[in-house]
């Protein structure tokens, strides 16, 4: 009986109140859903300390409890920043946090003589104001994480002083490409009118296109340092694995990711005709700074063996960052390009509009019901007036194509809501 008067309480609120509390609600139910989902991944962590049979063969025990253990702290570390993460957005709703940021963006535009007329202005303060508290409250656990669990593994390579100068400069890059383009979207939506969510869905996926097709060659060479693949057996086995599938490859590089972490990676992307392929540094043998040092320190040691640094040197070579051969190289080109050939790219593509497509199927059902549900209550014959008024109020055009309806919108046309709801009115 508790929960029950619990929940006519809450029903008996506000409207704003009730949904203020639903989005809580929500917010903590799929936190506390990812919570558990990651603790049973942990138990696993825990309790699995020796090389299971099936890898014996192909993992040694000094590796597997090495991988464990970062796996023990990147989980320790996931929880409590996740934890921090959800009872700050928490905060932030119970005080008021999102108005204040408002309100404050709304002052700073009246110091610099922007009235409240100037909307898209103030959104554009709001949205500086909050993206920088977002990284300043960040930075304390990125810093943790880089030089605390990414260098006690072994994996960082950054300095402080690199850290920070990257972080302002992924700052500053990401304002440019934000503000510039929020702009544009509120100016769609400001001017859209009834359809305005078409014309800003068409806009968002113009510029997500866009920047998938420059961030390589414009926006990642300002953080790294791209090269060309020098003339080779690497380059020339995978121009002929490229031209054995059809892969329209035109370049490839080689990225300086080493100055950052000894972390691995390769990718490819571009659109059409031009795909270009990218190998992490850390990725190749031959071309990894971390090995090139690891080699100078080797022949240090045959220069100093009397100098007592002999075992240090060795647990270097000992534990270096191999990368992979040629071969081993090319298979990995050969997964990401399977992605390619099997049309995986697009596929993800498609699923995600066919998935709002489903949002959309649903949310028209959903208005149905709700209509349906109206006419349960006596009042098809007041909705069926309403829904007529509003849609003269807001200048709806009542003549739909099926097939654009039935894509683009959330809200079934006002000539079937009105036929669902006219027998019973009739009656």
């Amino acid at each position: 009986m508790g929960t029950l008067a619990l929940l006519d309480a809450l029903w008996e609120m506000p409207a704003e109140k009730r949904i203020f509390g639903a989005v809580l609600l929500f917010s903590w139910t799929v936190y506390l859903w990812e919570t558990f989902l990651a603790q049973r991944q942990r138990r696993i962590y825990k309790t699995t300390t020796h090389v299971p049979p099936e890898l014996g063969q192909i993992m040694d025990s000094e590796t597997f409890g090495k991988s464990r253990l970062y796996q023990l702290d990147k989980s320790t570390f996931s929880f409590w920043s996740g934890l921090y993460s959800e009872i700050e957005g928490t905060l932030i709703l119970l005080f008021g946090g999102i108005p204040y940021l408002w309100r404050l963006s709304g002052q700073f535009c009246s110091y610099a003589g922007f009235g409240p007329e100037y909307e898209i202005t103030q959104s554009l303060v709001f949205l500086l104001l909050a993206t920088l508290f977002s990284a300043l409250t960040g930075l304390p656990w990125s810093l943790y994480n880089t030089f605390v669990i990414e260098e006690k593994h072994g994996f960082n390579q950054q300095t402080l002083g690199f850290f920070m100068k990257d972080a302002i400069k992924k700052f500053v890059v990401t304002q440019c490409i934000l503000l510039p383009v929020s702009s544009l979207l509120l100016y769609i939506i400001k001017i859209g009118g009834d359809y305005f969510f078409i014309y800003a869905w068409l806009f968002t996926l113009a510029v997500s296109l866009v920047l998938v097709t420059i961030y390589a060659d414009y926006i990642a060479p300002l953080f790294d340092k791209f090269t060309p693949l020098p003339e080779g057996k690497l380059k020339e086995e995978i121009e002929v694995m490229a031209k054995s599938i059809d892969f329209p490859l035109t370049k490839v590089y080689v990225v300086e990711g080493s100055k950052r972490s000894s972390h691995s990676n390769a990718y490819f992307y571009g659109f059409f005709k031009n795909k270009r392929i990218v190998l992490f540094d850390t990725l190749l043998e031959e071309y990894s700074v971390l090995n090139e040092d690891i080699q100078e320190d080797s022949g240090m040691e045959l220069r100093k063996e009397d100098e007592g640094n002999s075992e240090e040197i060795k647990a270097k070579v000992k534990n270096k960052k191999q990368g992979c051969k040629n071969e081993e190289v090319l298979a990995v080109l050969g997964h990401e390009l399977g992605h390619w050939k099997l049309g995986h790219t697009v596929k993800n593509i498609i699923i995600s509009q066919v998935l709002s497509f489903c949002l959309t199927v649903l949310s028209r059902r959903f208005e149905f019901q709700a209509d349906a549900f109206a006419k349960k209550l006596g009042k098809a014959q007041d909705l069926y007036s309403a829904l007529i008024k509003l849609n003269k109020d807001n200048l709806g055009f009542p003549v739909s194509d099926w097939l654009f309806s039935m894509w683009h919108y959330s809200h079934p046309p006002l000539l079937e809501r009105l036929q669902a709801l006219k027998s019973t009115k009739q009656h």
